[in-house]
């Protein structure tokens, strides 16, 4: 049992977990860093993204172009960098192309693991598509629980039925403001910018196994967030004496 109260379970895959937090970074193409969020492992990393473009703004950035995986093309974020004039490099995955979700706040999805996670920090264990192609309404994914977890669980008021034998979550396949990104993925623009993508993975990399950020030197998220900011501040400034 860990001491660390703000710590929590996130995942990388379906199959492999890890007890602790995440970071959530923004980077030019200089690989300065400009922006940073640091949560508790199972947050998402969709929903930091207007965050990390604030601070991005606020540190004197002009933000035309975001590239990321597909965890940062939801519909808000979609939406958002829209209103902004920004272009969001990120492919499409069709458990994420939202339209509307019920609780969409509450349930989050997984990109390593293809899967939505519930308030209460369970994985779905399997998915299936809903609806017949080429009718008037969308399909959608279907993601089912535990049930055997959902009886026992502290949050199960309001979230799981007494007496019913499956829970499952379900998202729409498609939403206007996904059909506008499939058409913007087929562009030139958006393929060449996609082969940058790897300089964030090879700036993570050297912050885990270069900088130690890899493990917590201290109990709860305030002093994870301490320890990504001297940390940060490091690495920045190598780069920048070596840009120099």
């Amino acid at each position: 049992m860990s001491k660390d109260e703000d710590a929590r379970t996130g995942h990388k895959s379906a199959d492999s977990s890890f007890f602790g937090f995440k970071s959530h970074l923004a980077m030019t193409p200089e690989r300065i860093i400009t922006g940073a969020v640091v949560t508790s492992g199972d947050k998402g990393d969709g929903p930091q993204l207007p965050e990390l473009i604030n601070q991005s703004i606020q540190n004197g950035i002009s933000v035309d172009t975001v590239i990321g995986d597909a965890a940062y093309s939801g519909k808000k974020n979609l939406v958002l960098t829209n209103q902004k004039n920004i272009h969001i490099v990120a492919r499409l995955n069709p458990a994420i192309t939202q339209g509307f979700r019920k609780e969409e706040d509450k349930f989050e999805y997984n990109k390593d693991a293809a899967m939505f996670v519930c308030p209460a920090g369970h994985m779905a264990v399997r998915k299936a598509k809903q609806g017949a192609k080429n009718t008037n309404e969308n399909q959608r994914y279907a993601y089912y629980f535990d049930i055997e977890k959902c009886k026992i669980c502290s949050l199960r008021q309001g979230c799981y039925k007494e007496g019913a034998k499956s829970k499952s979550y379900s998202v729409s396949i498609n939403s206007k403001e996904h059909e506008d990104q499939i058409e913007f993925q087929k562009t030139d623009y958006f393929k060449e910018k996609s082969k940058h993508r790897y300089k964030i993975e090879a700036k993570n990399a050297e912050l885990k196994n270069s900088h130690g950020f890899n493990r917590a030197i201290s109990y709860g998220l305030g002093s994870m967030q301490m320890q990504g900011a001297l940390t940060i501040f490091a690495v920045n400034l190598k780069r920048i004496l070596k840009l120099i």
